[in-house]
């Protein structure tokens, strides 16, 4: 395919794109301009999805529904929640996949050149808590084995050495992502069934009966647990487009779909039902914890450290790298390797072994309320804004002029923004799926009838 674009900024890519399989992309070289080479197919893009979207926080999403809903109401909400992922994705990612852009690009059209400033921090600034936070998780993982096996104890050791090694994983870019996300997403598999197993055949006898027989709820504890599940992954709503414009060309809305969906849908049923099934077994709400103290259980304790090591990795280097590498790269200017190694950095001042302490839980969970509060709102205007204000058509020349109509800051969308917000704190339990209408309608009906936004509809 070959698309022209009217006009390109100073220093900027002309913004056409050749996909040929001849093309070659070295590594760490990606850029803000419009992809030229695709370099994963759909088993890649598939596999790449699956071993990044491992969060150790699903095992706790899964124990907090213990008691409110029974297996298969928890099994029914969680895979839900994954295909209301798969579409969320599809959606917002069919403008990186058709035209080659990455987020922040895309923003700008709705947002302004100035205005994703917003939904770039949005994204952005978890992101680099969460890479902090998770690696410590990780190095922790990781000092436990050396422990438990060399007798070598030093987690400041392992965390900074850790890090580093992601850094480095990082600075390859998406070459790098594709590598390591294709083959961890394999040993991801294998642990999380013999984890599994393992709960099953630990703790069958404690398993209550009243897990299938209770009546537990279809209303709004049901779909809260839908939207507890869809929340982890719902950052990644906004950005995919940084991914899917890596995937090659040929691939429709309805497939594209089913490889988010199920590349989700596994880790998501595993370690939910992990969680569940050990909560409700233990009464212990992290499993991670039991099986860690498993010690009669080497194999067991083994596999799940080195899971959780594995899985900080993959989860860090597409999920939390990705994002705030891009914002920097639009902000600053910066080159991608220069970005990635700023982003690592940034994560050691992210102090995480302060935000792994018991008396952190409460700070951190109203942090990831609050920003997600937002994420719900950013999502609906992206989406209204190619689906009915662009009609599924960008000028790229006007995405890359800075002094073009899309200059400065669209007030309509940070007035969605905040209206959406506004009624996704008031809706908590279920606040995503509150914040979508009213943020896509105000953003419709300003881009419409209000005068200062009719330069942003060009």
């Amino acid at each position: 395919m070959t698309l022209s674009t009217s006009r390109a900024a100073p220093g900027e890519d002309t913004g056409v794109i050749h996909d040929s399989p001849h093309d070659t992309k070295a590594a760490g070289s990606e850029s803000l301009a419009p992809q030229k080479t695709r370099i994963m197919g759909r088993t890649s893009y598939l596999l790449a999805w699956f071993g990044g979207c491992v969060s150790i926080g699903t095992f706790t999403m899964g124990s907090s529904v213990v008691g409110s809903l029974n297996l298969v109401q928890a099994t029914l909400a969680i895979a839900i929640g994954c295909f209301v992922i798969g579409i969320a994705l599809a959606l917002n990612g069919a403008a990186g996949y058709k035209y080659g852009i990455p987020f922040m690009v895309q923003a700008r059209s709705a947002f302004g050149f100035s205005g994703t400033r917003l939904p770039g921090l949005v994204r952005a600034v978890p992101a680099i808590v969460w890479y902090g936070f998770q690696s410590w998780i990780g190095a922790g993982a990781l000092n436990m084995v050396s422990a438990t096996l060399f007798g070598f104890d030093n987690l400041i050791f392992y965390f900074i050495t850790f890090q580093l090694l992601q850094i480095a994983l990082s600075v390859l870019g998406f070459q790098g992502i594709k590598w390591l996300e294709n083959v961890g997403s394999a040993f991801i598999l294998g642990s999380l069934v013999y984890m599994f197993y393992s709960t099953i055949q630990r703790y069958g006898d404690e398993l209550s009966a009243s897990m299938l027989t209770m009546d537990g709820s279809w209303g709004m504890p049901f779909w809260g647990a839908t939207m507890l599940f869809l929340g982890i992954y719902s950052t990644m709503m906004l950005n995919v487009s940084d991914y899917s414009r890596e995937h090659k060309e040929g691939t429709g809305p309805g497939l594209l779909t089913t490889i988010y969906a199920m590349s989700i849908l596994p880790c998501t049923l595993f370690m939910g039902l992990i969680g569940y099934m050990v909560s409700e077994a233990t009464g212990v709400a992290d499993p991670v914890q039991v099986f860690a103290n498993a010690v009669d259980n080497t194999p067991l304790l083994m596999t799940t450290l080195l899971f959780i090591a594995f899985a900080q990795v993959t989860t860090n280097v597409l999920n939390n790298v990705v994002p705030p590498t891009y914002v920097l790269m639009d902000a600053f200017k910066l080159k991608f390797r220069t970005a990635t190694v700023i982003v690592g950095l940034l994560a050691f001042a992210t102090f995480p072994w302060e935000l792994v302490k018991d008396e952190s839980a409460a700070g951190l969970q109203l942090f990831v309320q609050t920003y997600s509060a937002f994420l719900g709102p950013i999502f609906a205007i992206l989406v209204v804004d190619y689906y009915l204000i662009r009609r599924r058509t960008l000028d790229l020349g006007k995405l890359y002029d800075e002094n073009g109509p899309y200059r400065g800051v669209n007030h309509a969308a940070l007035i969605a923004t905040a209206v959406g917000a506004g009624v996704a704190l008031s809706f908590s339990a279920v606040s995503w799926y509150a914040s979508l209408i009213p943020a896509g309608v105000t953003y419709y009906l300003l881009m419409k009838h209000w005068a200062p936004c009719q330069r942003f509809c060009s």
